[in-house]
């Protein structure tokens, strides 16, 4: 796995574009986009990341999934938890950031993707020809996963419009902020 600065969790080797691409990606490189766009965490913000198998965060985490998926009753084994908090965008001059979590987990069968927004207050860095101080216009952030094959892939609505800044009111779920989805069948729930 590869935790990439530009808002992007990658297989087996690094995802370096700022601007994203809408999916389906025919590349063969798979990747979770949980806010694919220009972040510039050396203007401000961190990114945490942590490989888990702590129980009680397992416990949650599965009491949660087989909420949102209960004909497939899951019992987490092992999570990657990556947050992205406060992060800036490329080029800005305000002091906006955006706060984002991605959790993949498994209990080595069945694998899903969990991806949490608690503040989004820009959608497009310079890089993307956005604005150096609202962080908007230009090539908004992509959000989804991409299988690498023509096939197996998730745009959430609003991905590459000026709407993804609203994504912490949307859901698949029910639950403001929060998408999840089963990928290795692929299923999304709730759309």
């Amino acid at each position: 796995l590869q935790v990439n600065n530009n808002g992007v969790i990658s297989f087996d080797e690094p995802i370096r574009q700022y601007t994203p691409d809408p999916f389906p990606l025919v590349d063969g490189h798979p990747f979770v986009a949980p806010y694919w766009a220009d972040v510039d965490n050396v203007l401000g913000g961190d990114i945490f990341y942590r490989q888990t198998t702590d129980p009680v965060l397992l416990e949650d985490i599965s009491r949660d999934i087989t909420q949102y998926f209960p004909k497939s009753p899951f019992t987490a084994t092992w999570a990657l938890v990556v947050t992205w908090d406060h992060v800036a965008y490329y080029g800005s001059t305000s002091e906006k950031g955006n706060t984002f979590q991605a959790v993949l987990t498994t209990d080595s069968k069945i694998f899903y993707i969990i991806l949490n927004y608690w503040d989004i207050q820009w959608t497009t860095g310079a890089a993307s020809d956005g604005d150096a101080e609202t962080g908007l216009g230009g090539t908004p952030a992509h959000v989804g996963f991409n299988s690498g094959d023509d096939t197996n892939f998730y745009n959430i609505p609003g991905s590459q419009t000026d709407a993804i800044i609203n994504i912490t009111t949307t859901s698949n779920v029910k639950v403001p902020g929060r998408w999840v989805f089963r990928v290795d069948d692929f299923q999304v729930t709730g759309v």
